[in-house]
């Protein structure tokens, strides 16, 4: 009877979503939150110590910041002046760039305006000086001292002077000449560790703008297509992809073969070194893909069934998009947050980068340096730009698979939440943001010596021997199997 009545209850048994919910790692909350109160002590550090103003406003090679009262520095002669008119910031020379320091080779001073037409001469610099009241030379000559002084040639801007712009929001003097500007913003992003590759990256970027918006525009709207019509021809899809792929294999197999054939004959009619290594590495390259052939053929009868598993996956994911529209636009969200992260990250590092107190450097101008356990504050930075980057993304994973689970086990389909993201959104803040912290926090662990090794291999770059080169590539990508790994896992 007591079997009966077990088997009864059992074979009754609703299939729904769980809704006795508890919280569930709570101590890996609590850290993260710690963690982010100390990316938030840094932003503040960096802000109260002078940074923020040092960065918006600029400030020249004396310290002095750029559109304010400033005060004395120690050792520099032309420190603590009165620069309220004086709000842009001008290099002599723009466009000399350290590559290996990744900084702008000139004196910086603070104008009044940028020049907005190429200055060919030091008499061109004094008129401008003359007709706006800017003085692009430096702050002990006069204008009228511009082409009579010999120390002009050190003190004014090397010539001819290009026509500058000054940046929004960050009052410095761009040059308007691409090539000269996409060396400017080298110096500018520093933290790069080939600025040849930049250089490049911004010309291209900046030559080829509309196509690249073009076709994003267009892969999204593919997208959206493939992800309609693929409930309708989920079966069909999968079985053209398996035919393809062997298709594919058996002809790039045939081919190797007729090649070793041709060659084989070629090379007996000129017995030479070069064509026998040819003929035997095409053999050998033939017998490779054959084997390979044969192998992905018996997988394929083996796994057949799993094919069909394969298309009931694609005609189910088909119907979660149709019935929870709003899925779609999830990694927008996603994407808009980690813009919004990014940007903040990246503005508390040049915080970063402009905070300390003023030191005398070599060439007697001013250089903010921090100095004790401070100046290793941006290590923790860099931390929280791979930890929270990869929260975010698994909370929108926690998000989809909590929105697609309470669909999936929902018999009847009238019953579900309004919207199911959103409750699956609060299902996640509610209880399961501490999973979400120490999912992603294992992630940080692999990636963070990972990236230690980068590092390392591109400041040695051309140094270590052909040894220690392929250890440090070897660990790199050990590394990088055990993230995808662990990654995998995670979701």
């Amino acid at each position: 009877v007591n079997i009966s009545l077990f088997s009864h209850k059992s074979s009754k048994r609703e299939w729904k979503p769980l809704e006795d919910h508890s919280c569930t790692d709570v101590p890996w909350l609590l850290l993260f939150i710690l963690f982010c109160i100390g990316m938030g002590f840094i932003c503040g550090f960096s802000i109260a110590t002078g940074a923020a103003a040092r960065l918006l406003s600029g400030y020249d090679s004396y310290g002095n910041i750029c559109g304010q009262k400033n005060v004395k520095v120690e050792g520099i002669v032309n420190s603590g002046l009165d620069l309220t008119q004086k709000k842009y910031v001008f290099f002599l020379d723009p466009c000399n760039i350290d590559l290996v320091h990744q900084r702008i080779k000139s004196l910086a001073l603070c104008v009044s305006a940028c020049p907005r037409k190429e200055l060919k001469t030091l008499a061109d610099v004094q008129k401008f000086a003359e007709t706006n009241g800017s003085t692009l030379c430096s702050y002990e000559l006069q204008p009228s001292e511009y082409t009579t002084d010999p120390r002009a040639a050190k003190l004014c801007p090397k010539y001819p002077v290009p026509e500058s712009a000054p940046i929004p929001f960050f009052h410095r003097c761009a040059p308007v000449n691409i090539s000269c500007y996409a060396k400017f913003a080298e110096a500018l992003i520093t933290f790069v560790s080939d600025s040849s590759v930049l250089h490049r990256l911004i010309s291209g970027v900046m030559t080829s703008k509309e196509i690249i918006m073009g076709l994003c525009l267009l892969s999204l709207v593919l997208s959206m297509i493939l992800m309609v019509i693929i409930r309708y021809i989920s079966r069909v899809l999968v079985w053209i992809l398996t035919i393809l792929v062997i298709l594919g294999s058996l002809g790039g197999t045939g081919v190797l073969w007729w090649l070793y054939a041709k060659q084989r004959v070629s090379a007996s009619a000129v017995e030479t070194q070069i064509a026998k290594d040819n003929l035997q590495a095409l053999l050998i390259y033939a017998i490779s893909a054959t084997v390979f052939t044969v192998i992905l053929f018996l997988i394929m009868l083996i796994m057949r069934k799993r094919v069909a598993l394969t298309i009931a996956l694609f005609h189910v994911a088909g119907k979660v998009f149709i019935h929870l529209p709003l899925l779609v636009f999830q990694p927008f969200w996603t994407f808009f947050v980690l813009i919004i992260f990014w940007t903040y990250w990246i503005t508390v590092l040049l915080f970063l980068g402009t905070t300390g107190t003023p030191v005398p450097n070599e060439e007697g101008f001013v250089e903010f340096r921090m100095v004790g356990p401070l100046k290793y504050m941006w290590w923790y930075h860099v931390v929280g730009l791979i930890w929270i980057s990869e929260f975010i993304l698994a909370c929108q994973q926690m998000t989809v698979a909590g929105a697609v689970v309470t669909y999936y086990f929902t018999r009847e389909k009238r019953n579900l939440p309004f919207t199911p993201i959103l409750a699956s959104v609060n299902r996640l803040v509610c209880y399961h943001l501490g999973t979400v912290a120490k999912g992603s926090f294992i992630i940080t662990l692999v990636k963070i010596p990972r990236m230690i090794l980068m590092y390392i291999h591109t400041q040695l770059k051309g140094k270590e021997n052909a040894c220690a080169r392929c250890m440090l590539k070897a660990c790199i990508c050990c590394l990088w199997c055990l993230e995808k790994c662990l990654t995998y896992l995670n979701q």
